[in-house]
């Protein structure tokens, strides 16, 4: 007898019949799920892990194995979920229906969930919010919310490489605002991503609470075996066409060292984080809503250095 996940091969919307959720108690906050999906992501994935098991509880945290072969999603202290070889689809049809068959069924039991890759590391403003259990309580009533993206950068002459048992935002000092990497990370409904996660299917407006740091550029050997790894994947299987996952290893450290080459530390000034910095990135593009500008490489070549408040040190 066959069966068939819940989810199904259909779009799921608002506009189902769903019962109504319980109320929750007062002073009770909202229970909120973080899911990655990760493959060889070396001592990264620990940190992501780490970092949203403090957030949310080690129970409300999942990743997904892309049949990791490098032991880095072993005693992770979250629930792994471990999958086979993705050869039945292509990779991006895959990872995308897996996130939305996951979400979906996990907003049965929780009021949120949060998608972010193995090096995105979402935090609330800790100056309005205590984290991000209660950025969530502030802002239901959305479909789904978008992040402020900023790319950490590695200062070459002056820092030295991460430390990954210390928080990464105590060892750099710099990163860069990109509008591409404003994704609609955070939802309440049953409502699919697309284009590898940056697009929904549904309208959504970033929330300058919702700060989003990017770690790929903040360390040039990380970066190195990242991009080598994934290159390996575009070449080998086909992965992320079209993207810096087409970059080797040896490109993408290039491209940090002409970005270092711009950076005058006594001139960068404090990044804050605002409104109007978004308004009119979030487009429609067919049926999905999604945050529009220069890909990553042209954004951090092009884009100005902020530097990161202090508030936000202990956090990432």
């Amino acid at each position: 007898m066959s069966s068939r996940l819940p989810w199904g091969n259909r779009r799921a919307t608002p506009a189902e019949e769903v019962p109504l959720p319980r109320e929750r108690e007062p002073g009770e906050l909202p229970l909120v799920a973080a899911v990655t999906m990760a493959r060889d992501e070396g001592a990264m994935i620990r940190r992501w892990a780490q970092h949203y098991i403090r957030e949310l509880g080690a129970e409300n945290v999942f990743v997904i194995d892309d049949h990791s072969s490098d032991g880095s999603t072993d005693d992770l202290g979250c629930t792994v979920l471990r999958y086979p070889y993705l050869r039945k689809y292509n990779f991006e049809v895959s990872r995308i229906g897996i996130l939305n068959g996951l979400s979906s069924s996990l907003l049965y039991a929780y009021d949120a969930v949060l998608f972010a890759d193995a090096d995105e590391f979402v935090v609330a403003d800790p100056q309005r919010h205590a984290g991000l259990r209660q950025f969530v309580a502030t802002t239901e009533g959305r479909d789904a919310v978008g992040v402020m993206g900023f790319n950490v950068v590695h200062d070459l002459e002056r820092e030295s490489a991460l430390d990954f048992d210390r928080p990464f935002l105590e060892q750099r000092r710099f990163a860069k605002f990109v509008q591409l990497m404003c994704k609609p990370s955070l939802k309440w409904n049953r409502i699919d991503w697309g284009r590898a996660s940056h697009g929904i299917k549904c309208p959504y407006q970033i929330d300058d609470d919702l700060i989003m740091f990017h770690m790929k550029f903040a360390d040039l050997d990380q970066l190195k075996a990242s991009a080598a790894n994934r290159h390996a994947l575009n070449q080998g299987e086909n992965r992320a066409k079209g993207t810096s996952w087409e970059q080797s290893g040896d490109s993408m450290v290039a491209i940090l060292e002409q970005i270092n080459a711009d950076l005058d530390p006594e001139a960068v000034k404090r990044f804050r984080p605002r409104q109007e910095l978004v308004d009119g990135i979030v487009q429609v593009r067919g049926d999905l809503w999604k945050a529009v500008g220069d890909g990553q490489v042209v954004a951090m070549r092009k884009r100005p250095f902020a530097r990161i408040p202090e508030r936000f040190a202990s956090l990432v």
